[in-house]
């Protein structure tokens, strides 16, 4: 055993560098490896055994471990019965279609399909038919279900949080909740980690040193106590960590091994990863490590201060700097006052609302004083979520630039010079965009609508061709987020070619969430969506415009050529004509074929090099006539996919023919990038 721990402890020095091997391997397994299904995608029938359920709005959820992981969405009547009579654990038959996670269509926006297969999801089952066939036999899982129908009957008012911080449960908090905890940087304080463990097992520890006063036992029967814990937890990848953790620190303790924390945490991660290489790309684990490790990098420092709040400031501060590099790359947007956020939830939440947590589990009468400091809590975090100007958008980072960061930092922890080369970093990433001296066009898929967002070079101004609007989707989120994650601060135009729904039915909760200099409405008379418009922006005092001829964006115009109340909104549309770079477009909004006979009349309309094609590829659009007298090289179809309307309508496409045809529906985004006076033009599939 003394060799053994001789052994240990001089080869503890070169876990980081197994670390570092083992992060590569990481990499190289989920890039290069892809996974290949246990399922043939004609496969019809499944069984497996339940490990989660969920139902939102008028779908029942069941995530099952068959094969393989696969989820399961039920939308037939009987789904809230078929709840009642489910349990994790349950095996289930189930009748039903395989289908595929879809990707982001609009860039930078969370992508489904890949975070599915982070979590070893490849297919998801639309059922028709669920058939329970065998009840639970798992002890863990049969007192899961106990706990879970306990927490529901006794603890009602707080149960979101008893779930979230004693099961791991974030799904029962309210959305808007769980997003304004987000925004103010405080999803670390919802993931079970250290802290839990450190109240659950840490009290386990102490009454059982009291009861046998043999040290030993006591850590190897707590050592056990957080296996059963993590089991119970289904090893999610923060108690994974922090469980690890524990058991490491345990034996450390139990044999004297003497080897230093932050080695074991370097240990920590190689166990990790060997278990799961796709922990790496989790962002709860990301943040989870990155955080626990520069603090304990510097708990050297820490350790002295004796002001509680001082101490509690300056781990916030370092807590922030850990996480903000991931923040940014998911979020693209930070609260410059999360750090004092924190100073006011670490200790309500590690000190009240925590403990509190478990006592309710066995007095649940004080359900009643959880429920109110959580409420008061909620209504804190949404408050501040609300104040814009304290939040940074920042686009997203290079992997090469968070690598840099996070080299410098902790760099800056051995010498504080380094520490001034950070705001350097942040600097640097918010001024790169300035450098690009290219136009972009995208044309962004939002379903069964139009928007288009035009960057110019010059000044970096920014114009956004109608917002979509779909009752389905949440069309102005997509947008926003596509938007901060390129750096756009401010709309300097919205521009909305008609009052249709589709075209603009997004527009108001655009305004209420980002910022909008100047609106510009098509010719004709306000409808009501346009006057509700027109009261948030004039709430909001946002100049805006109607029926004008040209806007000067610096050395470029945007030639509006619809004049004209032709007496409904289609054909009201505005239409747009711009030449950047010497590159031709046109943007038809929904304007039908009289506008265009109209248009051929008025204007000598030549070689446009890209259409949006009018009316998302109706037949009452685009007739062969106009379509040869522009001779578009490139067009453009907004539209959904499977739409109700059968665009776009084959006579279109055949008309449309001769061109390099795009559509939302097949290719997501479309991207245009004008760079050294050519096109370059990049997709967003689905």
């Amino acid at each position: 055993m003394k060799r053994l721990k001789t052994i240990l402890h001089y080869h503890s020095k070169h876990f980081k560098y197994i670390a570092i091997i083992t992060i590569i391997y990481s990499l190289i397994n989920i890039n290069f490896f892809p996974y290949q299904s246990k399922y043939s995608k004609e496969e019809t029938k499944f069984e497996g055994t339940i490990t989660k359920l969920k139902i939102k709005e008028n779908k029942l959820t069941i995530y099952v471990k068959g094969k393989e992981n696969i989820i399961i969405n039920y939308y037939q009547e009987d789904f809230l019965i078929l709840h009642k009579n489910l349990n994790i654990g349950d095996t289930i038959y189930i009748k039903g279609t395989l289908s595929t996670p879809k990707a982001n269509t609009i860039p930078n926006n969370f992508n489904y399909k890949k975070y599915l297969y982070n979590n070893k999801i490849y297919y998801l089952v639309n059922a028709q038919k669920i058939t329970k066939i065998k009840n639970n036999v798992s002890i863990i899982n049969h007192i899961k279900n106990k706990l879970n129908n306990y927490i529901d009957s006794n603890i009602k008012k707080s149960s979101p949080y008893i779930k979230t911080f004693i099961l791991g449960q974030k799904d029962f908090l309210e959305e808007e909740v769980l997003s304004s905890y987000q925004n103010n940087g405080l999803t670390h304080l919802l993931s079970i980690s250290g802290l839990h463990l450190s109240l659950l097992i840490g009290t386990i520890f102490l009454i059982l040193k009291k009861i046998t006063h043999r040290i030993v036992t006591s850590y190897i029967i707590c050592i056990v106590m957080t296996l059963i814990y993590m089991l119970f937890l289904n090893f999610t990848p923060s108690i994974l960590r922090s469980g690890i953790m524990y058991i490491l620190l345990s034996i450390n303790k139990i044999y004297n091994l003497k080897i230093k924390t932050i080695d074991l945490m370097y240990l920590n991660l190689i166990i990790i990863l060997v278990i799961n290489p796709f922990y790496l790309v989790n962002i709860g684990f990301q943040l989870s490590y990155l955080v626990s490790y520069f603090l304990i990098l510097t708990s050297y420092k820490i350790k002295n201060i004796h002001n509680y709040f001082l101490k509690l400031l300056i781990t916030s501060i370092i807590s922030t700097l850990a996480s903000f590099p991931i923040l940014i790359y998911n979020f693209y947007e930070i609260n410059i006052i999360s750090i004092i956020i924190n100073l006011i939830f670490i200790p309500i939440i590690s000190y009240v609302v925590l403990p509190l947590s478990f006592i309710c589990l066995i007095v649940p009468h004080l359900d009643i004083i959880l429920a109110t400091i959580t409420t008061f809590l909620e209504k804190i975090s949404l408050i501040f979520s609300t104040i814009t100007i304290t939040k940074i958008i920042f686009p997203k980072p290079s992997y090469l630039l968070i690598i840099i960061y996070y080299i410098i930092f902790l760099l800056s922890i051995k010498n504080k010079k380094f520490i001034f080369i950070i705001p350097i970093i942040i600097f640097y990433s918010q001024i790169k965009i300035y450098l690009d001296n290219n136009f972009y066009i995208i044309f962004l898929d939002v379903a069964q609508g139009d928007s288009t967002f035009i960057r110019y070079p010059h000044n970096k101004l920014n114009i956004l061709i109608d917002t979509g609007g779909n009752y389905q989707y949440e069309t102005a989120k997509t947008i926003i987020t596509y938007l901060k994650s390129i750096n756009v601060k401010k709309l300097d135009y919205l521009i909305l070619t008609h009052g249709d729904y589709d075209h603009m039915g997004e527009a108001i909760n655009l305004v209420e969430n980002f910022k909008v200099e100047k609106a510009i409405f098509n010719c004709g008379e306000f409808n009501e969506l346009e006057q509700n418009l027109i009261n948030v922006l004039n709430k909001k005092k946002i100049p805006y415009y109607s029926c004008v001829k040209e806007l000067n964006i610096g050395d470029d115009k945007l030639y509006f050529l619809n004049d004209k109340d032709y007496g409904n909104e289609n054909d009201n549309s505005s239409v747009i004509y711009t030449e950047l770079n010497n590159h031709k477009f046109l943007f038809m909004g929904d304007a039908g074929i009289k506008v265009e006979e109209d248009l051929m009349e008025k204007y000598n309309l030549k070689d446009i090099d890209v259409l949006k094609v009018g009316h998302h590829g109706s037949n009452t659009s685009s007739s062969e006539e106009f379509i040869n007298s522009i001779n578009p090289e490139y067009s453009l179809i907004s539209v959904g996919k499977n739409n109700r309307y059968g665009h776009p309508k084959e006579s279109v496409l055949d008309t449309l023919s001769n061109t390099k045809n795009y559509r939302t529906d097949y290719d997501g985004s479309i991207m245009f990038q004008i760079k050294n006076n050519k096109l370059k033009i990049e997709t967003c599939a689905p």
